[in-house]
């Protein structure tokens, strides 16, 4: 009698065992699947971040064409430099997330990996999104300027004396956008689509790999 219970132990030990490798190789297969799809989720993110790096290059050097070639004429020296910083901004931003994309260890704790996404949603929530849109109210008026500059350069004439109201129009204009902006912001918050806004700015990627990060989180618990 006692042999037939050792044996009966024994074998719902050998059970419980397989029964536990069977939901490890099953946790194992589900969480690959879920992290090769978050893998491939992020990929346009870092897609468009990556042509973000090559177009903030691409206006940082035309800023700095413009204003070296245009040392003695105020309005075009500012646009260029204005261009340059712009420039610079996009690429070193989009270095930024680059960068916090390849801090992702896909093998990591899915925990790490909720806090790297974290860090991410931070930047582009409270420092990308707030600096683009003001930047990208006014980036215009250099652009313009530069264009106008250009017409200029193959009339052989500098008539920036001659036209004080076009840099006033674009000015206000400038100050017309910040503002709409502005209003915008606060009409979202006041309705209280502050989180919507939020998901808005992080970027369907980043929300989409956090909802599987979760999902991934629910099974792990259970």
């Amino acid at each position: 009698m006692s042999m037939e219970l050792d044996e009966l132990k024994s074998a719902w030990q050998t059970l419980d065992r397989r029964l536990a490798d069977q939901q490890a190789l099953q946790w194992q297969m589900f969480r690959g699947q879920h992290m090769d799809r978050l893998r491939l989720g992020l990929r346009p993110l870092r897609w468009w971040q990556a042509v973000q790096l090559a177009l903030g290059v691409l206006v940082l050097l035309w800023g700095v064409c413009v204003w070296s070639s245009h040392l003695h004429t105020p309005m075009a020296l500012a646009s260029g430099i204005a261009l340059q910083v712009f420039g610079t901004l996009a690429a070193v931003f989009a270095g930024r997330i680059l960068g916090l994309l390849n801090r992702i260890d896909y093998a990591s704790p899915v925990l790490d990996i909720q806090r790297r996404l974290a860090q991410l949603r931070r930047w582009r929530v409270r420092v990308e999104a707030p600096v683009f849109a003001a930047l990208g109210s006014v980036i215009w008026i250099p652009v313009m300027l530069v264009l106008i500059q250009y017409d200029f350069d193959r009339q052989g004439h500098d008539y920036w004396d001659q036209a004080p109201g076009l840099l006033l129009w674009m000015l206000l204009c400038a100050a017309v956008s910040l503002a709409v902006v502005a209003l915008a912001y606060g009409l979202v918050r006041y309705l209280g689509k502050r989180r919507w806004m939020e998901d808005q700015f992080a970027g369907a990627c980043v929300t989409r790999a956090e909802r599987m990060l979760d999902e991934i989180a629910r099974f792990e618990r259970e």
